[in-house]
């Protein structure tokens, strides 16, 4: 398949060059590619500022240093190659003809995104698509493109299993989390992963695993995000809290996705396909 992995690295230079007034159109220019594949209601710049990302108004000594040690690092070409290793992990399974990868700087002060996420996350949710977008640090430069691998996964498995964000089931977004972790984990060892599914321990995971469990059939996007985020997501995203502890659903996807493996012998790949019905079951064998 065809990766296409735009150069906003230096797109987002450009922009921090223009005086102040001019960059919100220049960041609208450089979001529409995104903006015409995902219609969404608002301002694309005060979406990308709700969203995390780096701030178009006002001056930041931080932020053009960010993005040359991101062009040094050569963050993108490396986001390619790992996209390139799964898609031929994952070369059994139907995958998208094509997929264009936007990069976007995050915002250091945004408290959520440094202290929640580990400072990066994506989103596979517009066909043929995906988004990134960090804050480069010394624990997370090297995972960008990992997380990448991630959202690839995600558009995979919805070549074949059906998202439906009306009837998607709690069950399935902690599951497709769980593997998409699993996948990263098997190509290219634990240090890999996310911060995500290791947050949760002990007593709150035992907690979260079954409040979880409890709502698994629970349907709809409206509801699902509160299970894998948690609460303070819930509160910041609008919908109802759920008493789960911040990413605990990364953490209880991966231990159902584990007891599956270790049930069956599947690999994480082989399991990218399976229904959630399929994992669950074999997750309490």
């Amino acid at each position: 398949m065809e990766f296409i992995v735009h150069d906003t690295l230096t797109a987002m230079a450009d922009l921090l060059e223009q005086p102040l007034e001019r960059r919100p159109d220049r960041l609208r220019e450089l979001m529409a590619p995104v903006r015409s594949a995902v219609p969404m209601p608002g301002d694309i710049v005060d979406i990308h500022h709700r969203g995390s990302g780096f701030r178009v108004d006002v001056d930041d000594p931080r932020y053009l240093p960010a993005l040359r040690r991101m062009i040094d690092a050569d963050v993108l070409g490396h986001v390619e190659r790992e996209l390139r290793r799964a898609s031929e992990r994952l070369k059994d399974a139907p995958q998208p003809d094509s997929l264009q990868v936007m990069f976007i700087l995050g915002n250091p002060d945004d408290d959520y995104l440094m202290s929640d996420t580990g400072g990066y996350y994506g989103i596979a949710g517009a066909p043929g698509w995906l988004y990134l977008l960090a804050w480069p640090t010394d624990e997370n430069i090297g995972r960008i493109a990992h997380c990448a691998v991630h959202e690839f996964h995600h558009s995979v498995r919805y070549t074949t299993v059906e998202w439906n964000p009306a009837t998607v089931t709690v069950g399935e977004h902690i599951v497709a989390e769980g593997l998409a972790e699993a996948f990263v984990r098997e190509l290219s060892g634990p240090e890999a992963m996310g911060p995500w599914s290791s947050r949760v321990t002990g007593a709150p995971l035992e907690s979260a695993y079954e409040r979880i469990m409890a709502d698994i059939d629970l349907e709809g996007m409206a509801n699902t995000p509160a299970y894998v985020l948690g609460d303070t997501a819930a509160r910041r995203f609008g919908s109802e809290p759920r008493g789960i502890p911040d990413m605990a659903g990364y953490a209880v996807g991966l231990r159902l996705v584990d007891a599956h493996l270790e049930a069956t012998g599947m690999t994480a790949a082989e399991s990218s396909l399976l229904p959630p019905s399929r994992i669950l079951e074999s997750s309490r064998a």
